[in-house]
């Protein structure tokens, strides 16, 4: 069975914070699982990201059923700072109550805080002064960490794309301490040694 992971869009979506993830659910080259990507919005028109790509998305956020997702990806945008998102906070609440995995980065983070979301969930961000701004009650949960799994959510800051993604493969399964150590070896630190334990794990076709 092919899983499906959802990535939301919208206009400034901070492209990089998501790149290592979609490309590994996407190709498998290190899981040997290889996932839909499938893009959702509020609405139907075209996004542009950060970078300046521009998305037309494949679904509705309305028409999105957690039973019929495996993961909801949630990245950074210049939305979440001018304190909107509401929309994609509530179906992350959804998520998380239906015990599918949600994966906030950078800005999404700070969503989550506004909707309560990390109240009780240990988790991280930019920074920790970031999410108090939001006037959020978790403070007392954030960890000082690159990225940040508890139970089905996973946040990372934007300084941490690979580590965001690292992480996420952890909370889905999808591949080995090694590999894992071995893929934030190679893509983070540039550490030569690392690179054969990565390509043993490669399924690259």
């Amino acid at each position: 069975m092919t899983h499906t992971a959802h990535l939301a869009v919208y206009n400034s979506l901070a492209d990089w914070e998501v790149g290592h993830l979609l490309v590994e659910l996407r190709t498998g080259r290190f899981t040997g699982s290889r996932w839909n990507v499938v893009t959702v919005a509020e609405a139907s028109e075209p996004v542009t990201t950060m970078g300046g790509i521009r998305i037309l998305p494949d679904t509705m956020l309305a028409d999105l059923d957690p039973a019929a997702s495996d993961l909801l990806i949630l990245p950074g945008a210049d939305m979440w700072d001018s304190g909107s998102g509401e929309a994609f906070a509530a179906v992350a609440t959804r998520f998380l109550d239906a015990g599918v995995p949600v994966a906030a980065i950078c800005g999404a983070t700070a969503g989550l805080a506004r909707a309560g979301l990390l109240d009780q969930r240990r988790h991280t961000s930019a920074a920790p002064e970031y999410l108090m701004a939001t006037g959020y009650a978790g403070g007392d949960q954030y960890v000082d960490e690159r990225a940040v799994i508890d139970g089905d959510l996973i946040t990372a800051g934007p300084q941490s794309p690979v580590q965001f993604a690292r992480a996420t493969l952890q909370r889905l399964g999808l591949a080995s301490d090694q590999t894992l150590e071995a893929y934030e070896g190679v893509f983070h630190r540039a550490d030569p040694e690392a690179f054969p334990t990565l390509m043993q794990s490669s399924h690259a076709a």
